[in-house]
């Protein structure tokens, strides 16, 4: 990684480069998501729920901030 931005900090470096991560979290939020729809949806505010439904949120949210940045990067022409 020899760019001025990915110099700063090892979280530039891999945010929307790693493709391994990306495809991780794919899995695990197609893997989580049905898991809570169909344990914990009659049941929102069991703790268990709530623990899963954090966990799901923060795979699809990590997946969606590699995406717009791999999208910005390729747009930027950067990649």
């Amino acid at each position: 990684m020899s760019c001025d931005d990915c110099k700063t900090s090892i979280f530039r470096q891999k945010i929307g480069r790693c493709t391994r991560c990306m495809w991780q979290l794919t899995a695990l939020s197609v893997i989580s998501w049905p898991l809570w729809w169909f344990l914990y949806r009659d049941t929102p505010r069991e703790v268990n729920s709530i623990a899963l439904l954090f966990f799901c949120s923060a795979f699809s949210g990590l997946l969606a901030l590699h995406l717009i940045v791999l999208a910005y990067r390729r747009l930027r022409g950067r990649e």
